[in-house]
């Protein structure tokens, strides 16, 4: 079936892409050292930072995904949205603040700074790197299936067009540009979800139109959407899925390197967990919204085409329940913050990964001809156009997995690896060096093997698929285990300056830390 070109949405995308850059190019103006490109120089405030860390996270799978889930699977993907959000939860209560005081710019700063080990920030440079990757994967196949589903253009135009946008946004102005762009695309995305959601919702309710169980029918595929944790041919184990997958939203949002890295640009410790707060209540409201899109998907579009995939509902929609130029309008709006989405997300990810392949590929090389600020800028920016290429061309010689379920797996491998350096890390003072490099090997081993199985080979439903495309369940408990026991049994590789790291990671600022320092 072709796609008709939609010139309300082309011109939506369009103008949230040029005002995208218009933003980050005010952004350029203030953005001068290295600590603007890396850090925004750790002066941005809780308000601000919240609605930054809020534009990134809500990705893709956010805007698009969960509603498909809900669409397709029912009641029971409600928890991807309570998930995502629970993260942050844990995120506060345990490494918000410690993280901060760190003092790091990037996760392998941190984890060579509490470990005292290069190797260890060798292997976390690495896993940046491939989880930030798997992560950009669903916002370039995302951004390629919205724009052909409104112009019926190939596939790769939309990947190139998020691609183009940031990569001109983050090598201009780093961190302090792309922090105003993200805090305008919260924004928008808020806006483009729910001003059609209460649209759609106003027609359906004053319209008498059916609900969602006369649509779906009786007998057992209604029972499948509505009761929770009911077996199906497509989730044969549903409550070790769930437990999987709320497992891996908790502790991976922790170990997502365009997460964490916002942190260091905020002030103070007292101040990363004020952004924190703040932020549990901004992803929260946007939350309320994918649900709806999910269940009037039912009512409005009972049966989609053959050609297109569950999570162009939202995209869709509009047009299935106002034919005419409201619904085009409405579409236009939701194309925009679909397009938001996209670029907020990478922008995110493409800075993370940016900035560990400058630090720890191209520095060392860069030094010999360049000097100051400036080469490790030229540094950066190159960093920049290397991080967004293996995923442009993985998109576009890779079919969709659906955009929801690809981020899970980024949230299992960063749930199976980060999470446990970064919790031990803070709070476990006989933590070793020799356990820290188990944890990270066995963790992120069975995850990328997990991944990569469910990726190219993509078993059929089974115990098989359910266990290794939900990994996070059995990948998280054998990375604790494996760096626990083997730091038990290796204690003289504890990091000599242990003492004096954790205080500095849990003493609140401004209190003097002369009284610690060791010989």
């Amino acid at each position: 079936m072709e796609n008709e070109f939609d010139t309300f949405a082309v011109f939506a995308i369009v103008l949230v892409c040029v005002a995208t850059l218009a933003v980050g190019a005010f952004g350029l103006r203030l953005s001068r050292t290295t600590s603007d490109f890396y850090v925004a120089s750790r002066q941005v405030g809780p308000a601000r930072n919240a609605t930054a860390i809020s534009g990134e996270y809500l990705s893709a799978a956010s805007f698009l995904g969960v509603a498909g889930l809900i669409y397709e699977r029912g009641f029971d993907s409600l928890w991807f949205p309570v998930g995502y959000t629970s993260g942050y939860v844990v995120l506060l209560v345990l490494v918000a603040a410690p993280l901060r005081r760190s003092g790091a710019y990037t996760i392998p700063d941190f984890a060579e700074m509490r470990m005292e080990s290069t190797g260890i920030r060798r292997i976390s440079a690495v896993l940046v790197v491939v989880i930030g990757w798997l992560y950009l994967l669903p916002q370039f196949q995302g951004a390629a299936l919205s724009l052909q589903s409104v112009t019926g253009w190939p596939t790769w135009v939309g990947s190139a067009i998020v691609v183009f946008t940031v990569v001109l946004g983050v090598a201009a102005g780093g961190m302090r540009s792309i922090t105003l762009v993200q805090a305008m695309q919260y924004w928008l995305k808020l806006s483009a979800i729910a001003i059609p959601a209460f649209v759609l919702f106003y027609l359906w309710t004053s319209q008498g139109s059916p609900g969602p169980r006369e649509v779906v029918g009786g007998g057992d595929a209604l029972r499948e959407w509505y009761e929770p944790l009911t077996e199906s041919a497509q989730e044969p184990y549903p409550l070790y899925s769930t437990y999987s997958t709320l497992l891996a939203l908790c502790l991976g949002t922790m170990g997502l390197p365009h997460v964490l890295v916002r942190f260091y640009t905020n002030p103070d410790g007292r101040a990363a967990r004020g952004t924190t707060s703040v932020v549990i209540g901004l992803i929260g409201l946007f939350y309320l919204f994918p649900p709806i899109y999910g269940v009037l998907g039912r009512v409005y579009l009972p049966v989609l085409g053959e050609h297109i995939p569950v999570d162009q509902v939202v995209l869709q929609l509009p047009k299935a329940a106002l034919p005419g130029l409201t619904g085009d309008i409405l579409a236009a709006v939701l194309a925009g913050g679909a397009f938001a989405a996209f670029l907020s997300t990478a922008s995110g990810l493409v800075i993370s990964i940016a900035g560990v392949i400058a630090q720890d590929v191209l520095r060392p090389t860069l030094a010999r001809f360049t000097a100051g600020d400036s080469g490790i800028i030229q540094g950066f920016r190159l960093a920049t156009i290397i991080a967004v290429v293996v995923p442009f061309l993985a998109a576009m010689v890779t079919a969709p997995l659906g955009l929801a379920r690809t981020v899970n797996l980024a949230f299992a491998l960063a749930a199976s690896t980060f999470a446990p350096l970064l919790l031990l890390g803070v709070w476990w003072r006989r933590l070793t060096v020799t356990g820290a490099f188990a944890g990270l090997f066995v963790g992120g081993g069975l995850a990328i093997a997990a991944t990569l199985f469910t990726v190219a080979v993509r078993p059929e439903p089974g115990w098989v698929a359910t266990t290794l495309s939900q990994p996070a369940a059995w990948c998280i408990p054998a990375a604790f285990l494996a760096t626990i026991v083997v730091s038990l049994l290796t204690p003289r590789r504890i990091p000599p300056r242990t003492a004096r790291t954790l205080a500095r990671l849990h003493t609140p600022e401004g209190v003097e830390l002369g009284s610690l320092r060791q010989p």
